[in-house]
């Protein structure tokens, strides 16, 4: 460790860092903390006692929790050792026991999580998953290997989510929940599987979408949930007879971009309609 890099950062005297790591002005580094190989660590970031990183690239003002573990090798048996990596963007933060494994080599050889995202106690992020912004895990989510989730989607805690799958934007989904389907965004699930309840009109509301567009995309969630029409009837019936807007496209690219199927169908007693939240 050279005296600039002191000079430059606050590192505790028993952190162990490998002379390859990249540390930015004004990082802090905590006691026992470990700073492996490949390691990047954008300005402002802090590194709280305990953790263990390699091969990763975090961004600025990041937080990293005690104990927990980025970078190390993925949970695959055809991983051979290929040089693969971690990207964490700016602003995210990180909590205690959080697991996030380095890209399997396939794809971009990279798992990635985006700016502003929350990744609560004990959340596990596999091999080559993909999170957007301002996601949030809650304690315990696991998600499976090339998991993509999208931008403000909220996890409930202890839910479980097979391989491959995608969890759409703005989606919420509750506690406890599993799923080996995608999920449709906007909406908000519960349950083993997740069905959709209704749209995440909270969320839809913050970010400033108006009364009228989510009363049109009230109604294509309708028709897509429908037990009186299959989804290609569905999506005919929503291009026919609703106003488009971006939101009911997204929805509607989702559906017919998925290469494992889009949880849609519940229980008419279980939809909730946009009225009932305003």
């Amino acid at each position: 460790m050279t005296n600039t890099l002191l000079e430059k950062t606050n590192i505790h005297p028993s952190a162990v860092i490998h002379p390859t790591a990249e540390i930015s002005e004004g990082v802090i580094i905590g006691p026992n903390v470990v700073i492996g190989e490949g390691v990047k660590i954008g300005k402002d970031t802090r590194i709280i006692a305990n953790a263990y990183i390699e091969y990763a690239e975090i961004g600025e003002r990041c937080t990293v929790s005690p104990f927990s573990t980025i970078g190390s090798e993925p949970q695959d048996l055809g991983y051979k050792g290929e040089s693969t990596k971690v990207v964490i963007g700016d602003d995210t933060i990180i909590k205690e026991n959080v697991t996030i494994h380095r890209g399997a080599a396939c794809g971009d050889f990279t798992t990635r999580i985006g700016n502003k995202c929350l990744l609560m106690v004990g959340s596990h992020v596999a091999h080559n998953c993909v999170l957007a912004d301002q996601v949030i895990l809650a304690n315990l989510v696991t998600l499976g290997g090339h998991v993509h989730v999208g931008f403000g989607a909220f996890v409930g805690g202890m839910s479980v989510f097979h391989q491959n799958i995608r969890i759409g934007d703005m989606a919420i989904i509750s506690g406890f929940s599993a799923s080996r389907q995608d999920i449709l965004p906007y909406s908000k699930g519960e349950g083993r599987p997740p069905v959709p309840r209704g749209l995440n009109v909270v969320a839809l509301k913050r970010r400033g979408v108006s009364q009228e567009v989510r009363n049109n995309m009230n109604l294509a969630f309708k028709y897509l949930i429908s037990e009186e029409l299959n989804t290609t009837q569905a999506i005919e019936k929503i291009k026919a007879e609703i106003p488009m807007n971006e939101y009911i496209e997204k929805m509607i690219e989702f559906i017919q971009s998925s290469k494992r199927g889009v949880l849609l169908k519940s229980h008419k007693s279980g939809y909730q309609s946009l009225d009932s939240d305003e």
